[in-house]
């Protein structure tokens, strides 16, 4: 448990950092929370407004993540142990050893990484580490990961996950980029679009869903495919309404040449590889979200202590505690279950979270987004005129709000995600049933 040195805004920090008991933190993830939270506010926090408003982070700031290893715990825990002793890094920031590290460390990275309410800023640091690096770590060949894991683990080269193309978004087996073998079998060659590919403008490599083969999920595959400089391959900023400064990018592959060494796992096996992926994707938009939604709501609720209307404050007003009470009841039910989740992650296996906690990864993934929604909203209507404004007391919130539609669309839109989590425990409750009956037990309701 954290011991708070200072009165807390209610509702903007997680109960174990508000002074309450929780049985998840033990003594290294307190450690490293004090680390991450000194190293992210002096090297990101203080800046991410102005960073979001000029629309790009500098440059030194991924350098200066990538020398401390800050971007290492973007990877879905636990770390590639071997890699990062092959590498000479056997601990992380704050002394933890890196075959400690868990989801909870993992979480409360990201949590801190988006404590400025912005997924902007962070996001332009972290995603390409985070979803690009994953795949060729998980399904690369050796050949393949020592080619490229060295630079990227080491924050020399960048790179980022390159899915979604203009008519294939959450209906990912709709991919048509085409990646067709070279006459000589030694190369792919590979024509299309990739749509809202965040880092994609300062990335060196992708991880790209490519058709390789028919039409449907069996014909896709991954491919490593460079892109900045690299013939063939054309990227241009996309204007978006929020988390600007994350360099959302549009990218054309005019035949773009890439030797078949560059396949990611097998031929075929991509949508396996990519479905795998998007669970360290949901779980982070999550964790994400649910702390933009604290930042936005406690705003509101400090702005309230001290704004007044017609004789006292908003606070005194029951129309807008009721307000705040509601928010607040959804933040913290979210938050909760956001932790109990990356604690279930720490307890079972790989196998056992892809398969029992999936289709509940899309689902917390949509349930955040609408939390932020709600969050967001009560933050601009009570700030008023002043939350609609891009500058003055409400620009953070005014902020935040632009970037709900960035938190419900992207992993996967949030129809799809709650379809998708429900069919999923379906899909498990029959399996669990058939096995019952196997066992001569009975499975009636």
């Amino acid at each position: 448990m954290a011991s708070p040195d200072h009165a807390i805004v209610p509702f903007s920090e997680p109960p174990y950092l508000s002074g309450l008991p929780s049985p998840y933190y033990s003594e290294s993830h307190l450690r490293w929370q004090k680390t991450c939270r000194a190293f992210i506010s002096e090297n990101l926090l203080k800046h991410a407004i102005e960073w979001e408003r000029e629309e790009t982070v500098p440059e030194h700031v991924f350098t200066k993540f990538a020398e401390a290893n800050f971007l290492i715990p973007n990877l879905p825990a636990p770390l590639p142990v071997a890699w990062l002793k092959k590498l000479g890094i056997h601990e992380m920031p704050g002394g933890i050893k890196v075959e400690e590290w868990d989801y909870l460390h993992t979480a409360i990275y990201i949590d801190e990484m988006s404590r400025s309410g912005l997924s902007g800023p962070g996001s332009s640091v972290t995603v390409g580490m985070a979803f690009g690096v994953p795949p060729i770590l998980k399904f690369g060949s050796p050949q393949l990961q020592e080619r490229f894991i060295p630079d990227l683990l080491r924050g020399k080269k960048r790179a980022c996950i390159a899915i979604t193309e203009p008519d294939a978004g959450s209906d990912v087996a709709n991919i048509q980029t085409s990646a067709i073998k070279s006459k000589d079998g030694k190369h792919y060659i590979i024509n299309g679009t990739k749509k809202w590919i965040t880092n994609g403008i300062w990335a060196d490599y992708s991880a790209m869903a490519v058709r390789t083969g028919g039409q449907g999920a069996g014909g896709i595959s991954m491919l490593v495919v460079p892109l900045k400089g690299y013939l063939g391959v054309t990227m241009r900023r996309l204007k978006v309404a929020g988390q600007i400064s994350a360099g959302t990018t549009f990218i054309e592959l005019d035949d773009v040449k890439v030797p078949v060494e560059n396949i990611i796992g097998q031929e075929g096996h991509g949508m396996k590889y990519i479905m795998t992926n998007f669970n360290h994707e949901r779980l982070t938009i999550a964790i994400t979200v649910t702390r933009s939604a604290r930042v936005a709501l406690s705003a509101a609720f400090e702005y309230c202590l001290k704004r007044e209307a017609f004789g006292k404050t908003l606070m005194d007003q029951p129309v807008v505690r009721h307000r705040l009470a509601k928010c607040g009841a959804e933040l913290e039910s979210q938050s909760a279950w956001v932790e109990q989740f990356i604690y279930q992650m720490t307890k079972l296996s790989k196998e056992e979270a892809d398969t029992k906690l999936g289709g509940l990864t899309a689902m917390v993934k949509a349930q955040a987004g609408r939390v932020l929604d709600e969050c967001a909203r009560c933050a601009v209507l009570l700030f008023g005129g002043n939350g609609y404004t891009r500058t003055g007391q409400g620009e953070l919130v005014e902020m935040i709000y632009r970037e709900v539609p960035g938190a419900r669309i992207p992993g996967g839109s949030e129809d799809v995600l709650f379809d998708l989590g429900v069919r999923q425990l379906v899909k498990i409750y029959q399996k669990e049933t058939e096995l019952l009956e196997r066992q001569g037990k009975s499975a009636k309701l």
